[in-house]
C-alpha cells in the first residue's frame, strides 16, 4: 500500500505543475455610456493607441502567464470573434488559447454571464476573472500564487480582489463610482464592501456591529481603486449571482448567513491596472503616453503590431514613414499618430490620439481629443474633449465643443456648431447596418465554419438570436430618436450633415434606475464635464476651480458652468496651454508623491526613486523636479519644524538626478518670494546649510548672480520679494565673513600663547635676572608680552656671552 500512496502523490504533484491557468473575460459593458459610439461595435473593440481594449487585455493576461482564456460575449459575438481571429494572440507561436464563448440572449448582467460559464462546464480549477475594457501591468501571477496559498488553509477563500492604493484625485480614480473597503489588516480578508456613488454624495457607511465584535482591528477604506481582476475559485460559479459582481455578488457573500464564504483584498504595489468604463476613464488612459503603464507602452510590443517612434514631450510618431506633417504645424504634448496621417500648415494637436489615415485641414486645432481611423478634419476647424469614430469627416469652419461623441461615419459642416457633449450618429444607421453586415457575416461564416469546435452547437444558434436580438433593440431606439429630432438642431450640423442627435439621457419619474447610471451620476464620469454646478461633499470629487485646473481642464472657463468651454479667440495658445497644463500635472504628482512618503515614512532613497520615474515619465528638466520637491518640502508652517523637516528630507534635493546648489537656492528664492513661505527664507536656507545641502560657496555665487536681486522680475511686488531674500543672503554672508574674522584672530592668539608657553618652558642659566623681571613684567601687559620676550631673550643671550668672555 505504501507505493502505492507515495505513486499517488507523484502524480497529485505532476497534476498541479501541469495546471494551466485559465482566465475569463467578460466582453460585454452591459451599459450605454459609449452610445452612440458601440452601435456597431462592442466597448471591447474601441481603439486605444491604435489597438483595441481586448488586444490590450490579451497583453495584460499574457503578461501574468495565463494560458487559457474564455471570451463571454453576447452584442456583436461575430465581431468579437473575428476580433480574436486577427488578434496576434490567436497564432500559435502565442503560446495562448483563446475561446469565445456565446452566451445566450437572456444575458443581462455581469451575473447572468457568470451563470452561463457554470453551463458551458469550462472551468475546471481556479481562474482569473477580468472584463474585456481592462488595461493592467499589475503580475497577475504573484495574485493567484497567493490565493493558492490562502486555499490551502481555508477552502471557504472563494475570491481575491485586485484593488490599487490612489490619491483622491487619481486620473483612473471614478468620480461617480467607487466603493468602501472594510478589511481586516493582518489577513486581507474584506469583511464588508459598500458601493459608493458620486451623485448624490455618501457621508456615511454602516458597518455591521458583529465585525467589530470579532475583529479588534479593522481598517475602513475609500481610498482603493478597484482594478476588476478578480482571482476566483471553481465555487464562485457554483453561488448564484445576479446582476453586478461588486454591489450584488461581493455584498451578498459577506453578508450572507448561510454562504460562511471568505472574499480577499489583494492590495496591489506594483503595476497599472484601469478600466475603461465610461469616457472619462477613457480619457485618463491616456496616461498610456506617459509610460505609467510601462511596459505596456505604444512603442513597445505594440498589441496592433503598430511601430511608433517616442519623441522627447511623450510624443509618438508612427515609424513607418508614411506620416506627413507640414513644416509650420505645431504638435504638443502626449500625442500619438497612427500611419498614412496628413497634417497641415499652422495645425496646432496636442494631448491627442489620431488613428491611421487621419487628414487635418490647414488652420485647424485639436486638443485633448481622440480621432479613430480615417477621420478627416477639414480646414480652420476646432476639435476639444472630443471621440470621433472611424470615417467621420468634419468640414471647414467647423467647431466641436467639448465632451462630443461622435459615432461611425457620421459627416458635419461646413460651418458646423456642435453644443457640449452632444452625441451624433449617421441617419438611416439601422439599415445600413443591417446591408454591411450580412455581406460580412456571409464572408465571415465561411471562414469561420471550423473555429470554435470546443464551443457547443447550442451556442452558434444563440448567435444568431444575441445579433438579431441586438439589431432589433437598435432599430427600435433609433426609429424613435430619429423620428424625434429638432430641425433647428440639425441646421447647426451644417447643410452637408448626415447626422441625427441623440437625446441627453433623462429618466421619468415613476422609472426605476440604478443609482450608478443615474443622469446626474454619469456626468461625473463622462468626457469634458467638469460638473462645477454640482455640490459634492465627498473629497475625491471635483469640487474647486484649482482641482479642475490641475486635472483635465485646461481654459479659464466660468467655473458656474458645466459646459463652459475654450474660446475661439484663444486657439493660437492652445498648445501652450496644453505644455503648461502637463507640467501642472506632473507637479501634482510630485506632490501626491511626497505626501505619501512623509505620511509613510519611506525612505529617502526610495523617495527619489519614484521622482525619477516621475521625470522621465514626463519628460520634464531636472529644474521642475528640484522645484516641485522645495515647494512641497521646503517650508512648513511652522518655523520649529523646518529643521526637523529639512534634516529628514533636505537631501532627497540632491539624489534627484543631480546636485547644483545654487539652483537649489534660486529655485527656493522663486518659491519664497512668489508665497506666503517669505519670511521662512532666510530659516529653510540656514537649514539647508547646517545639514549641508547647500555649501557656503553655493550661497555666495548665487548671491553675485544679478537675477537674485530680483531686477529681471516684472512685477515690482515680486521684484521687492526677490530683494528681502537677497538681503536675508547678504546677512548670512555677513555673519560668514564675520565667522572668519574671528577665526583669524583666534588662531593669532592661539600662536602668541604657544609661543609663549615655549619660552617659559626653556632652560635659562642662572645669570638671566633681567630677563625673568621682563617676564614678569610683561605677564601684566598681555597686547606688549610676545615683543618683550623677544627683547629678554636677546638681552639674556648677550649676558651669556659677556660672562663667557
Amino acid at each position: 500500500m505504501a507505493p502505492k500512496s507515495s505513486a499517488t502523490g507523484k502524480e497529485r504533484s505532476t497534476i498541479e505543475e501541469e495546471e494551466v491557468l485559465q482566465a475569463v473575460i467578460l466582453a460585454d459593458s452591459f451599459n450605454k455610456r459609449f452610445s452612440p459610439l458601440t452601435l456597431q461595435k462592442p466597448r471591447c473593440l474601441l481603439p486605444i493607441c491604435n489597438a483595441s481594449l481586448l488586444d490590450w487585455t490579451f497583453e495584460s493576461l499574457a503578461l501574468a502567464g495565463v494560458q487559457e482564456i474564455f471570451v463571454i460575449c453576447r452584442s456583436h459575438a461575430e465581431l468579437v470573434k473575428a476580433a480574436i481571429k486577427n488578434s496576434k494572440w490567436s497564432k500559435p507561436s502565442a503560446g495562448l488559447k483563446i475561446v469565445p464563448i456565446v452566451t445566450a440572449k437572456e444575458t443581462f448582467s455581469p451575473g447572468d454571464a457568470m451563470r452561463d460559464i457554470y453551463t458551458h462546464g469550462i472551468i475546471t480549477s481556479d481562474f482569473v476573472l477580468v472584463t474585456g475594457d481592462l488595461v493592467s501591468s499589475v503580475r497577475i501571477d504573484e495574485v493567484v500564487r497567493v490565493h493558492k496559498e490562502r486555499r490551502k488553509t481555508n477552502k471557504d477563500a472563494i475570491m481575491t480582489m485586485v484593488v490599487k492604493e490612489s490619491g483622491v484625485r487619481h486620473r483612473t480614480r471614478s468620480r461617480g463610482e467607487s466603493a468602501v473597503f472594510v478589511i481586516d489588516p493582518e489577513t486581507s480578508e474584506c469583511l464588508h464592501y459598500e458601493a459608493a456613488m458620486g451623485y448624490p454624495p455618501k457621508k456615511y457607511t454602516k458597518i455591521p456591529r458583529e465585525i467589530l465584535n470579532e475583529h479588534p482591528e479593522v481598517e475602513v477604506r475609500n481610498d482603493l481603486i478597484d482594478c476588476s481582476i478578480d482571482v476566483c475559485s471553481v465555487e464562485v460559479r457554483l453561488i448564484s449571482i445576479t446582476g453586478d459582481l461588486r454591489r450584488d455578488f461581493v455584498h451578498g457573500v459577506l453578508t450572507s448567513d448561510l454562504l460562511m464564504k471568505n472574499i480577499y483584498c489583494y492590495i496591489a504595489k506594483d503595476g497599472y491596472a484601469a478600466r475603461v468604463k465610461d469616457t472619462k476613464s477613457y480619457d485618463a488612459i491616456r496616461i498610456f503616453l506617459s509610460r505609467w503603464t510601462f511596459p505596456l507602452v505604444p512603442d513597445d510590443n505594440h498589441p496592433g503590431g503598430h511601430s511608433y517612434e517616442h519623441i522627447r514631450g511623450n510624443k509618438y510618431i508612427a515609424k513607418d514613414g508614411t506620416v506627413t506633417l507640414s513644416r509650420t504645424c505645431k504638435i504638443g504634448n502626449n500625442t500619438l499618430i497612427g500611419s498614412q496621417c496628413l497634417i497641415s500648415d499652422n495645425a496646432q494637436i496636442s494631448a491627442s490620439i489620431f488613428g491611421q489615415r487621419c487628414t487635418i485641414g490647414a488652420g485647424s486645432v485639436i486638443l485633448n481629443s481622440y480621432l479613430f481611423d480615417g477621420v478627416v478634419v477639414g480646414p480652420n476647424c476646432t476639435i476639444e474633449f472630443s471621440i470621433l469614430a472611424a470615417g467621420v469627416q468634419v468640414k471647414e469652419g467647423s467647431r466641436i465643443e467639448k465632451g462630443c461623441l461622435l459615432a461611425d461615419g457620421v459627416v458635419i459642416g461646413p460651418q458646423a456648431r456642435l453644443q457640449p457633449f452632444e452625441r451624433l450618429s449617421r441617419r438611416h444607421l439601422g439599415t445600413e447596418h443591417n446591408e454591411e453586415d450580412e455581406g460580412e457575416e456571409d464572408d465571415e461564416d465561411e471562414d469561420d465554419e471550423d473555429e470554435d469546435e470546443d464551443v457547443d452547437e447550442e451556442g452558434d444558434g444563440d448567435v444568431e438570436e444575441s445579433e438579431d436580438d441586438n439589431e432589433s433593440e437598435m432599430d427600435s431606439d433609433y426609429g424613435e430618436i430619429e423620428a424625434n429630432q429638432d430641425p433647428d438642431a440639425l441646421k447647426r450640423l451644417g447643410p452637408d450633415n448626415n447626422a441625427i442627435i441623440w437625446p441627453q439621457p433623462s429618466i421619468d419619474e415613476d422609472e426605476e434606475i440604478d443609482e450608478v447610471e443615474h443622469p446626474t451620476n454619469l456626468r461625473l464620469m463622462r468626457l469634458g464635464d467638469d460638473v462645477s454646478d454640482l455640490y459634492l461633499s465627498d473629497v475625491g470629487s471635483e469640487t474647486s476651480e484649482s482641482d479642475l485646473d490641475d486635472d483635465d481642464h485646461f481654459d479659464d472657463s466660468d467655473p458656474s458652468s458645466s459646459v463652459t468651454s475654450l474660446p475661439l479667440a484663444n486657439t493660437s495658445n492652445l498648445v501652450q496651454q496644453a505644455d503648461e497644463a502637463a507640467i501642472t500635472e506632473f507637479q501634482h504628482e510630485v506632490k501626491l508623491s511626497l505626501d505619501r512618503a512623509f505620511a509613510e515614512g519611506h525612505s529617502v532613497d526610495n523617495a527619489s526613486v519614484e521622482l525619477k520615474t516621475l521625470r522621465m515619465a514626463h519628460n520634464v528638466p531636472l529644474r521642475r523636479v528640484r522645484e516641485a520637491v522645495i515647494v512641497e518640502s521646503g517650508g512648513p508652517a511652522q518655523r520649529q519644524e523646518i529643521a526637523v523637516v529639512v534634516s529628514r528630507w533636505g537631501d532627497l534635493i540632491n539624489k534627484i538626478g543631480g546636485v547644483d546648489a545654487t539652483e537649489t537656492i534660486e529655485v527656493l528664492q522663486e518659491c519664497c518670494a512668489s508665497s506666503e513661505r517669505l519670511p521662512l527664507f532666510g530659516q529653510i536656507l540656514a537649514a539647508l546649510y547646517q545639514e549641508d545641502v547647500v555649501e557656503e560657496e553655493d550661497i555666495r555665487a548665487w548671491h553675485k548672480r544679478p537675477q537674485s536681486r530680483g531686477d529681471e522680475q516684472k512685477s515690482a511686488a515680486l521684484q521687492n520679494n526677490f530683494q528681502k531674500c537677497w538681503n536675508a543672503g547678504a546677512f548670512m554672508i555677513k555673519q560668514f565673513d564675520e565667522q572668519e574674522s574671528d577665526e583669524e584672530s583666534d588662531e593669532e592668539d592661539a600662536l602668541a600663547k604657544q609661543t609663549s608657553i615655549k619660552d617659559r618652558a626653556a632652560p635659562v642659566p642662572s645669570t638671566t635676572t633681567t630677563h625673568r623681571e621682563s617676564s614678569e613684567n610683561g605677564s601684566e601687559e598681555s597686547d606688549d608680552g610676545a615683543e618683550e620676550s623677544e627683547e629678554d631673550e636677546v638681552e639674556s643671550e648677550e649676558l651669556s656671552e659677556n660672562e663667557s668672555a
